[in-house]
């Protein structure tokens, strides 16, 4: 890449750390709505196949909703997507309490709201992050609820050092 190119801010790329996370900092997503042809493309890409979310006479005629669902997966996908930063400075560290609250169906419309719940120090180079994604359709119908950890850089690694190296040794002491 040309120095000049290199040089221009990524678009989408927030160069947060873990100092820039605020507790209780919202933002919330575009909406989306969800098309029939992604839903499947996505069914059959991860091979769920179950007939509430790819058998549109099951789904009518036997099934619980009268209509097809789509997946939990991916609206859990899209949900996240719709909210997530492109943090250089922050990696994944898992999902809690993801649960699926109410239905979504083929043509309905999402969107999330993001929440910085909490942080904790980590270890020496980095913190660990809570944030909240609660996805909604409609008329702010809750779907999906799910919470991610994930670790952030430090932007001052000695600011957390003591903190950081009393953390690990009260970790080593419960392990005996």
């Amino acid at each position: 890449m040309p120095e000049a190119h290199a040089a221009i801010p990524v678009w989408n790329a927030e160069n947060w750390h873990f100092e820039d996370f605020e507790i209780g900092d919202k933002i919330r997503s575009i909406r989306r709505t969800i098309a029939e042809g992604e839903s499947m493309a996505f069914n059959s890409l991860v091979m769920d196949h179950h007939p509430y979310v790819s058998d549109e006479r099951f789904a009518v005629e036997e099934g619980v909703f009268g209509r097809r669902l789509v997946a939990g997966a991916f609206v859990f996908s899209l949900g996240l997507g719709l909210a997530a930063t492109n943090c250089l400075n922050s990696f994944s560290y898992g999902y809690d309490r993801l649960r699926f609250i109410k239905p979504v169906f083929i043509g309905d419309t999402i969107y999330t709201i993001r929440e910085n719940l909490s942080k904790v120090v980590h270890n020496t180079t980095m913190g660990k992050l809570k944030v909240s994604y609660s996805v909604y359709k409609g008329e702010g119908e809750l779907v999906l609820y799910a919470e991610h950890l994930l670790t952030a850089l430090y932007r001052n690694p000695a600011d957390f050092a003591d903190e950081a190296k009393a953390k690990m040794a009260e970790k080593e002491a419960a392990r005996g």
